[in-house]
């Protein structure tokens, strides 16, 4: 409260500097932390090519990082796990396809384990999933 000595009357204000402080670091924080919860957690450098098909979300996603760690929803699973969880996963999604998404550097071998042992749950339906970014191509 502030006392106006002329009138001898009390002006009631409200301040808003604090809450606007709170809100601008709000801001801020929400500013920094957004680009990174729309980027996935798996850094996977995909092989590049100059035509593709437009990638269906609705689909089973595998990453397969450079040095040949296996993640499905962002869960590292072991190859002698692959059986189990993907004979779960097409339970739970029929007809459903299998996006291999693999770092370029990852060795061929390592690609056909995953889809021998995919086949073997049951996994019908493969796609490899590239960059069509074409720069510099």
């Amino acid at each position: 409260m502030i006392f106006n000595r002329k009138k001898n009357s009390i002006v009631a204000e409200i301040n808003i500097t604090p809450f606007t402080d709170v809100v601008l670091v709000l801001l801020i924080i929400f500013m920094i932390t957004t680009p990174m919860l729309m980027q996935p957690g798996i850094n996977v450098n995909l092989p590049k090519t100059q035509t593709s098909d437009n990638e269906d979300t609705s689909n089973i996603e595998v990453f397969i990082s450079k040095d040949e760690h296996i993640f499905i929803d962002g869960s590292q699973i072991y190859i002698s796990n692959i059986k189990d969880i993907m004979r779960k996963l097409i339970s739970l999604h029929k007809n459903k396809v299998v996006v291999i998404k693999c770092d370029k550097n990852v060795k061929y071998d390592c690609v056909i384990q995953f889809m021998d042992k995919a086949k073997m749950a049951g996994v019908k339906k493969f796609a490899l999933a590239v960059d069509n970014n074409n720069n510099g191509l």
